[in-house]
């Protein structure tokens, strides 16, 4: 440190010898114990606390923050001098629990905080592949054979420029010293922001056991971190010279991950006793569904799938390798101003790993992954999206029939999968993206059409559409009785806007839905599987009133294991581990609820899997093979070239309308099945 330094910190540092002696005393009074463990455990590294550190010589503690790197060198030499069991030549030293003053948001750095140490939380955006970097180097002179040791502290490789014999230059590399090293993007939290504000991004470099695989789960893209490090700057380079411009950084020292999943809450044991005993309640059901979302008035099928779905079903593993994912999506197609919006904001709050993304604004690379630049150690690095990040969470899209088909494309995997295959630049990785899914999104033609075809409504693509458990539809209709009681709890909260306070609070709903998780892993009962079997027999086979040639398909084996899943959800509300025939009868409730609303078909009253799952109906699909069954008579009868008006004729015979028969022929141009060699005829491919 130049005198400047020490001028401007206002605080003369202790000399190195008395800092060595100090910290020899401070690890052989107060960190001894500690130091035996991570000793004897092989950890390359010793963890200490701050505050103990401050009780026991404020002195040092400043110093350690105003001249880290110094003084932290200064902490591994002194361990270096207490006998230990084991050769400690190499045991860093970590520290953490710094004081709220080192604590700064990525924006509020400045020059002045350059080479001191700092606490900064945020998000990490994209991390490199873990890589060799030099430490130390060893060359021999050619004139005289002296070896030359040279630390290697900067960006740049370093050689000797001169040898005591007096030669310059044209060393030769004897042997080097590496460290795996590992650089990574931090972002703000979103919550620390304000308005418009953009969150702010910092290089992170990360090196020796902190990227070992252990500590390499902490700084997985998604993962909130606390990271304590020293501040430096990077020379930036611009067409072989050096900028006047500087990249900052941090050199971490200590590094812990502060996000919290499902699966990571801490639950005390007044908190276990409070959820056993909710558990035990008759009422559960009605007062966790209550809490959901208590500002929006009605929706209780939607409130109660909701529930259902921050529960989750079980994932299975089984031993061929195939993975039954135990996560439930849902989408809610509605008018606007039906509170879609509103469900999507309170379920990622409640969620502790939740993201909520808007249609319009997001791409197929920043729902999933993308490959990007590193600019910290060169070479490509993976940058997560939304569906990554909220891996062990809940990923809410609003507006979904905004994003483009190309862009909803990417998302088929991760629903269904629950990973994320990216193959481009040198990097093929797959990222896990067990993440549930809640979407919403609008009608095609911005409101629900009352004597139109609900699935017709829905502007989304067929594949992506059955890949979702649970579809609502959000009708948004003129009715006396229900706009009072609406806009008299609207107003109401308007008034008082405490006045629907749910008996369950968001924090405590988070911690028994997070007990359900992490405790509760509930399976089928043989009446549950003779519920679900039953009902899904008798719903593909319902008799129909005559052989048509495609018949309506109602059900799936993907709503099947949709029945098993929330069949599985229902039974954790209770934190049973046993799935019973009510929940196999409220799962089927649910899914039966969703079939009647967008499945139905209105000429036959029947319920059509195939409208949802591929977009063409049974009654549709019929329609298709009577004209494909004509065109196929009128060719062997005329030859190639087939007039329409004979085609339309014959079909209106055989009960078809004039109308019908356009669309179903425009139908089968798009898809390639006709085309039209001239006006007024049509040519079968």
């Amino acid at each position: 440190m130049g005198e400047k330094d020490i001028t401007a910190k206002g605080i003369m540092m202790l000399e190195a010898t008395e800092q060595i002696e100090r910290f020899k005393e401070f690890f052989e009074e107060i960190e001894k114990k500690n130091m035996l463990e991570a000793v004897s455990s092989g950890r390359a590294s010793i963890t200490t606390d701050f505050a103990k550190l401050s009780a026991f010589d404020p002195k040092l503690a400043v110093d350690l923050l105003d001249y880290p790197e110094e003084v932290i060198k200064a902490a591994e030499l002194s361990i270096r001098e207490i006998e230990l069991p084991t050769d400690v030549n190499k045991l860093r030293v970590r520290v953490k629990n710094l004081p709220e003053s080192q604590k700064l948001m990525i924006r509020e750095i400045r020059s002045n905080h350059l080479g001191r140490l700092l606490v900064l939380d945020g998000i990490v955006r994209r991390k490199s592949d873990v890589r060799p970097q030099v430490i130390k180097t060893e060359f021999e002179c050619p004139n005289c054979g002296r070896i030359i040791s040279l630390l290697q502290t900067e960006a740049t490789f370093k050689e000797p420029r001169s040898c005591s014999c007096g030669r310059k230059g044209n060393f030769r590399l004897m042997g080097k010293e590496m460290v795996d090293a590992q650089s990574m993007v931090l972002e703000e939290n979103p919550e620390m922001l304000e308005g418009g504000d953009q969150p702010k991004r910092i290089g992170v470099f990360l090196k020796e056991d902190l990227v070992s695989p252990i500590s390499e789960k902490r700084t997985n893209p998604g993962n909130r971190v606390r990271v304590v490090g020293i501040l430096k700057d990077v020379p930036v380079i611009k067409q072989g010279s050096r900028s006047t411009n500087y990249e900052l950084l941090i050199d971490t020292n200590y590094i812990e991950t502060i996000d919290e999943d499902f699966y990571d809450i801490n639950i005390s044991k007044e908190d276990e006793e409070r959820i056993m005993a909710l558990a035990k309640d008759p009422r559960v059901y009605d007062k966790l569904v209550a809490a959901i979302a208590p500002s929006i008035y009605g929706y209780e099928k939607v409130k109660e799938s909701l529930m259902l779905q921050l529960m989750g079903g079980v994932q299975k593993k089984r031993s061929d390798g195939i993975v039954s994912r135990g996560d439930i999506h849902v989408l809610l197609v509605g008018d606007p101003g039906s509170g879609k919006s509103q469900l999507l904001k309170r379920v990622s709050v409640i969620a502790p790993k939740g993201r909520y993304v808007s249609g319009g604004g997001v791409s197929g690379a920043g729902i999933t992954a993308a490959v990007v630049k590193d600019e910290i150690l060169g070479g490509w690095s993976l940058e997560a999206g939304a569906l990554v990040l909220a891996n062990n969470g809940v990923c809410s899209i609003d507006e979904m029939d905004k994003m483009s088909e190309e862009d909803t494309g990417a998302m088929h995997e991760a629903l269904e999968q629950q990973s994320v295959s990216i193959a481009k630049a040198n990097i093929q990785a797959t990222l896990m993206a067990r993440t549930t899914v809640l979407a919403a999104a609008n009608p095609k033609f911005g409101r629900f059409d009352p004597y139109g075809n609900i699935a017709e409504q829905i502007n989304l693509p067929p594949a992506l559409i059955n890949r979702f458990d649970l579809i609502f539809t959000i009708k948004d209709m003129p009715q006396k009785e229900n706009d009072e009681k609406i806009a008299g709890h609207i107003l109401q909260l308007h008034q008082t806007p405490d006045v629907h306070e749910p008996e369950i609070s968001t924090e405590f709903l988070k911690k028994y839905i997070s007990y359900a998780r992490q405790k509760v892993r509930p399976f089928l009962e043989d009446n549950a599987i003779d519920e679900i079997k039953e009902f899904y027999v008798q719903l593909r086979n319902r008799a129909v009133s005559d052989e048509r040639a495609a018949r309506a398909i109602p059900i799936s084996a993907r709503q099947l294991e949709a029945l098993v899943r929330m069949s599985e959800a229902s039974a954790k509300v209770r934190l049973s581990d046993k799935v019973t025939r009510e929940d196999a009868k409220r799962a089927i409730e649910l899914l039966m609820y969703c079939l009647m609303e967008v499945g139905r078909e209105k000429e036959t009253g029947q319920i059509d899997i195939d409208r949802i799952a591929t977009g063409i109906p049974a009654s549709q699909r019929e329609k298709m093979f009577l004209i494909k069954q004509i065109l196929d008579d009128l060719e062997k009868e005329l030859g190639k070239t087939i007039p329409v008006e004979d085609v339309a004729r014959i079909a209106v015979e055989k009960g078809l309308s004039k109308a019908e028969v356009d669309e179903i022929i425009e139908r089968l141009k798009r898809i390639g099945d006709v085309y039209e060699p001239r006006y007024g005829f049509l040519s079968r491919v």
